[in-house]
């Protein structure tokens, strides 16, 4: 595998969660990293967090890459025209896009087992309709104007960023089932699509994520996470992963020079442990899709069984 020294990413959403810990894998293998979302040091967030863009170009510059921070609303296209203007004049081609756009949040009540608190035909339609506008019309979006920037050479590389991956429905509510489901259906789209161009197209998701988000919602930090575990959080928790976990995959996609056998599918976390031999930022290797097989839909009590066995 070779390094991305030289090589151009963008990653969408990257001001936290996966998309921040994905620019900053993707700059410790060398990239410029064009980091962008909405909150800035100077604009407040619309996900009322107080992580920024800048403060992630940072922990890119760190980490050995070069970090762009750059404020794009993706569901404007305005925006997202302005950003591609400025990466043509100053690198003139992307490697790796990186589309992890969201902004759902805010949008739905989930219990602490990720279920609605309400049946979608006693929620709001607007929210209903804007998660579904933020979590796949900015998709759209991203790919019509940047996707230019990635076929004008051969070898690009398009990872699109979901939840879960598979299409099977786990009870998280209809308009989120929808986002996700059009996520992955776009990245198998990319695959046949970008392969005219000698380029790949695909998916990727993360497990139970461990983001700073998730953290504060179950009342923990990074140190103490363990203490939610059947308590504020599901037992599932046991088995969660920093977002360290799919950056390292990503990156090791990103430096894979033989990626294009992957076009159009989705990719978790723990298939690209077990393909590319990666650890957490902890040393573990938590496996969620074993987890949930062996123990979830095997209808085993996952209170008796010994979570460290999947990590």
């Amino acid at each position: 595998m070779n390094s991305l020294a030289g090589k151009i990413a963008v990653v969408t959403g990257a001001t936290r969660g996966c998309g921040r810990a994905i620019a900053v894998e993707l700059g410790r293998a060398g990239a410029t990293v064009y980091v962008t979302g909405r909150t800035t040091r100077t604009t407040s967030s619309p996900m009322n967090r107080a992580e920024t863009i800048e403060d992630t170009a940072d922990l890119v510059d760190a980490a050995g890459g070069t970090g762009v921070a750059v404020r794009c609303d993706f569901t404007s296209v305005s925006d997202v025209d302005a950003l591609r203007a400025k990466i043509e004049a100053e690198a003139g081609r992307i490697d790796v896009l990186v589309d992890d756009v969201w902004g759902g949040d805010p949008l739905v009540d989930f219990d602490s087992a990720g279920s609605p608190l309400s049946r979608y035909w006693g929620s709001s339609l607007d929210n209903a309709l804007l998660l579904v506008h933020n979590a796949l019309d900015t998709h759209l979006i991203a790919l019509h104007r940047l996707l230019p920037l990635v076929v004008k050479q051969e070898g690009g590389l398009v990872l699109e960023v979901t939840d879960g991956d598979n299409d099977d429905y786990v009870g998280a509510g209809i308009p989120y089932y929808l986002a996700k489901c059009g996520v992955r259906a776009i990245g198998r789209a990319l695959g046949a699509e970008l392969a005219k161009d000698n380029c790949t197209g695909m998916t990727v998701t993360p497990g139970f994520l461990r983001s700073e988000m998730m953290l504060d919602t179950f009342g923990v930090t990074e140190e103490t996470w363990r203490d939610a575990v059947g308590t504020t959080a599901p037992v599932d928790f046991a088995i969660s992963e920093t977002p360290a976990y799919l950056g390292r995959g990503v990156a090791a996609l990103a430096m894979d020079e033989k990626v294009s056998r992957f076009a159009g599918r989705t990719l978790a976390s723990w298939t690209l442990m077990h393909e590319y031999d990666l650890t957490d930022a902890d040393g573990s290797k938590p496996d969620f899709g074993r987890w949930m097989a062996e123990v979830r839909d095997a209808g085993l009590d996952p209170e008796a069984v010994d979570h460290a066995e999947f990590r």
